[in-house]
């Protein structure tokens, strides 16, 4: 075996390709964009791998699925978010089943450090009633994606991995096995699995439904989920997962109390039962939502068991990050309050728009043009365009969900507010605002709409865009938008006048109307 330094993305991304992978696909998210653009790395165009980005999840999850359809392995990958947006086929896909090996790699984001929530996605796999990994460390983002291939055809299922920023963007060393060659298992024959009609999907959930004890005992049996009994300790118990095992090893000292580290679901109900037949109390740890904890309390129908302690009984915080102050403290028998105390005094320091970013004149030109009118509104969308909640300019006042700020404004607009504008980002518009300007062209809403052209997907580190120049006009052309209508300017200090004359005249315009400033994003031209 060769050893290699890895980011936890990283590492699953080498699983991967060693596993023999055919496709992988994604959407790019902090803190997943390093896992696809480590295997576009080792596997250019025309290489072995057939590696790209998608317009967004769903339409990601559905070509990694189609691979597998043709039988042979892919990898989808996104952020946690993300696979709200690839829920449909993700939970289908658990219907269909997997024929070649289909692995989902999610990283959560728990602290919310660059998301909008702290969603815990282990809850999806859960609902899909498949299995999800959860590795601890760098090594075991190998070895468990690695396995979850082979897992993944066994039970004839797709398979989650799920990671969190903290091990997706940290480093360490891990041995890496030879890798295997891409085989196929040839397409499959048997449509009725992949035609999810009344008729065919009401056997294929009672098969998916009828497979969940051989899921459980493969978790029950998985050395991924390891329980140590301390004989000299019958007092407290620990159940742990991911991450946060290390913070708890860390402080635990060298005889940790009796512990269930679970790294495989389904939960091993079996083991947990082994864990509270020895001791009085059990402290569960883990990282994201009280997933653990809850399931457990629903499954062994202890509701109101004074045994559990964690979240709920908030010995442990209810949002944020672990660390091993807060794990210690739970330990010893301390509550926490309902917000974890800040780690540092310094003041604050917000995120900016970079020197010379052309969103930077748009919002100069919008914030001048809204000036002559008594409640002008700007919804916008998820990208580097957020920043324009901040100081110096204070234009937007939402960021909901990608591709939110057209449907947000037609709502406004719909409900008789007026001026109504809306800003997003040629990528965002790719991914989800096609289909709401749709609906606003049918209608011819009285709205603005800015798609924010810069060339690239910026906030996420340059990725490619397929939603920008001149597709991007005849995109929005061919959604139904008058093309008198579709403006074009160019983002700059010397054309602030000229582009303002622009938004006003469209602003007066009743109807819908699309203006686009287009200048490439400055890291881009870099």
């Amino acid at each position: 075996m060769n050893k290699m330094l890895l980011l936890g993305d990283e590492a699953a991304a080498q699983a991967a390709i060693d596993a023999g992978i055919t496709t992988a696909y994604a959407y790019p998210g902090t803190p997943s964009t390093e896992l696809f653009e480590y295997i576009e790395r080792k596997s250019p165009k025309g290489g072995p791998i057939h590696a790209t980005w998608a317009a967004n999840e769903k339409v990601a999850y559905e070509q990694a699925v189609g691979t597998s359809f043709a039988g042979r392995r892919s990898l989808v990958t996104m952020k946690h978010v993300g696979l709200n947006v690839a829920a449909d086929p993700f939970i289908n896909s658990a219907v269909t089943g997997a024929h070649g090996g289909l692995v989902l790699v999610i990283a959560d984001d728990p602290g919310m450090h660059s998301s909008q929530n702290e969603q815990d996605s282990r809850y999806y796999a859960h609902f899909a009633m498949v299995h999800c990994y959860e590795p601890a460390n760098q090594q075991e983002a190998y070895d468990m994606t690695r396995e979850a291939f082979d897992t993944s055809e066994r039970f004839a299922a797709p398979v989650m991995v799920r990671l969190v920023t903290r091990l997706a963007h940290s480093r360490a060393d891990v041995l890496v096995q030879p890798p295997v060659s891409p085989t196929s298992l040839g397409r499959s024959t048997t449509p009725a699995r992949w035609t999810l009609l009344p008729s065919n999907a009401r056997p294929q959930y009672q098969k998916l439904v009828e497979k969940q004890p051989s899921l459980q005992s493969f978790s029950e049996e998985s050395p991924f989920n390891q329980l140590e009994i301390n004989p000299k300790n019958r007092e407290l118990g620990v159940i742990t997962s991911g991450v946060a095992y290390n913070y708890f090893r860390e402080v635990a000292g060298p005889h940790p109390p009796s512990y269930l580290k679970i790294g495989l679901y389904p939960i091993p109900t079996g083991q947990v039962l082994q864990l509270l037949d020895h001791v009085k109390e059990v402290l569960i740890i883990e990282e994201g939502y009280p997933f653990i904890e809850q399931t457990l309390l629903g499954t062994l129908g202890m509701a109101n068991n004074s045994r559990f302690k964690g979240r709920f009984t908030r010995h442990l915080p209810l949002w944020g990050e672990l660390n091993p102050d807060i794990v210690a403290a739970a330990l010893d028998e301390g509550t926490h309050p309902a917000e974890t105390p800040p780690v540092s005094q310094l003041r604050p320091r917000p995120p900016q728009l970079c020197k010379g970013c052309p969103h930077a004149s748009t919002f100069s030109a919008i914030n001048e043009a809204k000036k002559g009118y008594d409640d002008p509104v700007v919804f916008s969308d998820i990208g580097c365009y957020t920043l324009g909640y901040y100081e110096p300019f204070r234009t937007i006042e939402s960021c909901l969900d990608m591709g939110a700020s057209i449907g947000l404004a037609k709502g406004a607009a719909d409900a008789g507010m007026h001026p109504v504008l809306c800003a997003l980002g040629d990528s965002t518009f790719g991914h989800s605002g096609i289909t709401p300007l749709l609906t606003a062209a049918h209608e011819n809403t009285n709205m603005v709409v800015f798609i924010l052209d810069n060339g690239t997907v910026a906030m996420t580190g340059t990725q490619e865009s397929m939603s920008t120049g001149d597709r991007l006009v005849e995109l929005v052309a061919g959604v139904g938008v008058e093309r008198d209508h579709i403006r074009v300017i160019t983002p700059l200090p010397q054309q602030h006048e000229a582009n303002v004359q622009v938004i006003c005249e469209e602003i007066e315009y009743p109807g819908l109307s699309v203006i686009i400033p287009r200048r490439p994003c400055v890291q881009l031209r870099r």
